[in-house]
């Protein structure tokens, strides 16, 4: 029987290191033991079948000739027809028990965390469609596995960079390296404040993927709301020599949203529109009602995105070559528009500025 590769070399890397390996649990059996066992039950039911085919046929056959001769030729043949039943059904049973025995084998291997196991497309075609959806499971299970153990390295190392500069700041005022002013003080305070940021867009990124983000709906005139957030932005945009032009109608009919939510959604987008574009540029906030929807369109004049780079925008935590910060914003923009029934694109190319939009529906219920 083959035997899993864990347990030949032990646990896998992200196993526990206070639990024990294997994992605590009923014994498993494997593929060969599993196919023995089916293969013995299906001889036993067609011998027994045989048997009994025989016997009533010989019954049958000896009250009608009386128990002469002739019976014994009826006999021979119903029996050598029993045995290539046999022959033939059991063929068939082990194209049947094989492929089964596979998959139990694979989901042995995959309830103790060996993710990678796969079933291969052979036996009926009832089998072969469940050995594609355990494949199917299978791979999805090794995706969130591995997403999962990337996104704890990701939060460890996004918490550890102001950590670093609020514990060496602090060091060294009581050490007496940095003078104990306001401007010292004030930098372990933006440190502080940067990690109470990530913490709360990991919450908020938490709650948007389960599902139990509490939206407070209300009727809400977008106009407004994009017009207060280009006004928050407007100091960066001077110190960076960026023009924020807003195109957001004031006769746009009311939508209901999540204020503060879809505040975020626009504070996001043009924070990274500004991050990316560079002096003397442009960047164009515009809404306006399309295809019964309201549409919101973010229009930079940057470096562009490349082909390679843009499909992962909306992933946790990634980051291109010029980008900083946390890597969440357009994660978080995503969330919370598809949170309120609606969708987020990004369109760009390399050299041309990149533009986002998103769209939310216009009910007012």
């Amino acid at each position: 029987m083959r035997r899993h590769r864990y347990r030949r070399r032990g646990p896998p890397p992200w196993w526990p290191a206070n639990e024990a390996w294997p994992p605590a649990g009923p014994r498993r059996h494997g593929r060969g033991r599993f196919v023995r066992r089916i293969a013995a039950l299906f001889a036993a039911l067609l011998f027994l079948s045989a048997v009994g085919a025989v016997t009533l046929i010989s019954r049958l056959v000896n009250y009608g000739f009386g128990g002469s001769p002739l019976a014994i030729a009826p006999i021979a043949g119903v029996t050598i027809v029993g045995i290539f039943l046999i022959a033939l059904l059991l063929v068939g049973m082990r194209r049947f028990a094989v492929p089964l025995g596979d998959i139990v084998e694979a989901a042995n291997r995959v309830a103790e965390g060996d993710y990678s196991a796969r079933v291969a497309g052979q036996g009926p075609p009832s089998l072969r469609t469940v050995g594609g959806a355990f494949n199917t499971m299978a791979s999805r299970l090794e995706a969130q596995d591995r997403q999962r153990r990337d996104l704890m390295a990701d939060i460890a190392h996004e918490l550890r960079t102001p950590l670093s500069v609020i514990q060496g700041r602090l060091e060294g005022l009581l050490d007496g390296v940095y003078p104990r002013d306001d401007r010292t003080i004030g930098v372990v305070i933006d440190e502080t404040r940067l990690l109470a940021r990530l913490v709360d867009d990991l919450r908020t990124l938490a709650n948007a993927e389960s599902g139990t983000l509490n939206l407070k709906k209300e009727p809400t005139d977008l106009a407004i709301l994009i017009q207060d957030v280009v006004r928050s932005f407007s100091t960066d945009a001077q110190d960076r020599h960026v023009a924020l032009v807003v195109d957001a109608p004031a006769d746009l009919p009311l939508i209901a949203v999540d204020p503060l939510r879809i505040r975020e959604v626009i504070a996001n987008v043009i924070s990274n529109a500004l991050h990316h574009t560079p002096a003397g540029g442009t960047v164009s906030i515009a809404a306006q009602v399309r295809n019964e929807q309201m549409a919101v369109t973010v229009t930079d004049t940057g470096s562009g995105i490349g082909p390679e780079e843009l499909p992962k925008v909306f992933e946790r935590f990634y980051k291109g070559r010029s980008s900083r910060g946390s890597g969440l914003g357009l994660t978080i923009a995503k969330n919370l528009v598809s949170a309120h029934g609606g969708a987020i694109r990004a369109e760009s190319a390399a050299g041309s500025g990149t533009t986002v939009s998103f769209t939310l529906p216009l009910q007012l219920s």
